[in-house]
């Protein structure tokens, strides 16, 4: 109920928002053409309006062909005589999402197919439960509905552990198998149980051990230490996965203080420090190399070992293949309309403006407040981050590119699109697989661990940039 209320305000906000800027300035009088079937990039030009003077004076100050933005509005100076007003659209309209939304669920299928097929190989092999026996004396304290030995315990080791190292391609089609075993404990199926719930939240925390993606988006921009983003990131998004647990635990009356949980998130902690203690020695190649000699070799040796197991266990491990790689194909079709109307929404949020609205109001209220005002500029990654990542990453390439890629906001842009996951779109895809309807408390617990993740960012960036 609480995502169908959400996705509701989505459109009535920004449709309104817009409403408002086509009544209230000649600059946006396309702006529903845009909503529909803009494109993003383009152009739209502006037929009308006069030019402020404080614009026609700071460009005459300047050199020919000197483009100057304000709020959005670009004004660029052709001659000494005239000046070209115009907009530049960040988002596809709906009709153009709509359309991505589909492309995105097919590029899943060859992915998920490939994944799954394998998985079918180790559940009929028997592996999946082998490593639920290992993981389960720590999961069944946080899964306390999961039946000992029960081979969800597997499948969400195994997506944790590919999110882990930032293997997004290896851990949807696990997570989603896990779903999907959870889904089969449920009572009932159209409202989520307290392990989905719990599994999301700690999946959407986004824990990675290495930011690789946005270390070389930093490197590609000439960062004089691309790998500097490093530890803040991974000290941000270990605090936002513990917030889930914490948050959920407590929704859940799950009794953390028991010495198994203990030794476990120990014994993650100690193994995760001492790989910062030997990465962060590494330079950007080093660390690159590094991150692909572990995250390939990971995923061929699981191939290799599923299929050693389904030879061992003298199954027709072809066949298997077949069986779960049908599997993968559904679920990606399944995905579809759930896909389409999130991603809608959030084409609408954007291309309206609100989004915008958002970020100067922040920055107008820290401004009152007496507060440095510095980190609002890389807070737009953190407020798009939730819904689209690919959004994110493109809003993290802009701000390194408006203030500079050693700046303080691009650096904070950087460690805040490392530090959690696209909790909206995890939401849809994941609830939507298995067709639950009813989501619970999922957004509220995964907003706060987004709100913490955000929060130790910004604080990270101060501590380690200043």
């Amino acid at each position: 109920m609480l995502l169908s209320r959400l996705w509701s305000a989505f459109v009535i906000v920004a449709v309104i928002v817009a409403g408002i800027k086509f009544i209230a300035s000649e600059n946006y009088r396309t702006i529903f053409n845009d909503l529909v079937v803009g494109q993003s990039g383009d152009t739209i030009v502006i037929t009308h309006g006069g030019v402020p003077f404080e614009i026609t004076a700071a460009l005459n100050n300047k050199s020919h062909n000197t483009i100057l933005n304000d709020n959005g509005i670009f004004y660029k100076k052709i001659n000494e005589k005239q000046i070209q007003i115009f907009r530049i659209q960040h988002s596809d309209g709906i009709i153009g999402t709509a359309k991505t939304a589909v492309e995105i669920s097919i590029g899943l299928i060859g992915i998920m197919t490939l994944f799954m097929g394998f998985m079918g190989i180790a559940e009929r092999a028997g592996g999946i439960r082998f490593l639920s026996r290992i993981i389960q004396p720590f999961f069944s304290k946080i899964f306390p509905d999961v039946p000992k030995n029960h081979p969800a315990f597997g499948l969400m080791t195994l997506n944790f552990s590919a999110n882990l190292l930032g293997l997004d391609n290896a851990a949807t089609p696990f997570g989603l198998r896990a779903m999907e075993s959870l889904q089969q404990l449920n009572p009932d199926k159209s409202r989520a149980s307290n392990a989905q719930i719990m599994f999301l939240c700690l999946h959407a925390s986004g824990l990675t051990l290495i930011p690789v993606s946005i270390i070389a988006i930093r490197a590609a921009q000439h960062s004089a230490n691309p790998t500097e983003i490093f530890l803040p990131t991974l000290i941000a998004t270990f605090c936002a996965t513990m917030a889930a647990l914490i948050i959920v635990s407590i929704k859940q009356k799950i009794n953390l203080f028991q010495p198994k949980i203990f030794a476990f998130i120990g014994t993650i902690s100690a193994i995760i420090g001492g790989l910062v203690l030997l990465l962060v020695k590494m330079n950007s190649a080093e660390l690159d190399t590094a991150n692909k000699l572990i995250s390939n070799g990971l995923i061929l040796l699981i191939f290799f070992v599923i299929v050693l197991g389904g030879i061992w266990k003298k199954i027709n491990i072809f066949d298997s293949f077949i069986e779960g790689a049908k599997d993968g194909f559904k679920v990606c079709v399944r995905i579809i309309p759930y896909l389409v109307g999130m991603l809608v929404a959030i084409s609408l949020l954007r291309t309206s403006g609100v989004f915008d609205l958002m970020i100067n109001a922040i920055k107008h209220f820290t401004a009152l407040v007496g507060a440095d005002t510095r980190f609002v500029d890389g807070l737009p990654t953190a407020l798009i981050k939730p819904f689209s990542g690919s959004a994110a990453r493109g809003m993290m390439v802009d701000t390194i590119t408006t203030f500079g890629v050693d700046s303080f906001a691009a650096r904070l842009s950087a460690i805040l699109q490392g530090s959690s996951d696209t909790t909206f779109y995890v939401i849809v895809v994941y609830f939507g697989a298995v067709s639950v309807k009813n989501t619970r408390y999922t957004i509220g617990a995964m907003l706060l661990a987004d709100f913490v993740g955000i929060t130790v960012s910004i604080l990270m960036a101060y501590l380690f940039f200043g």
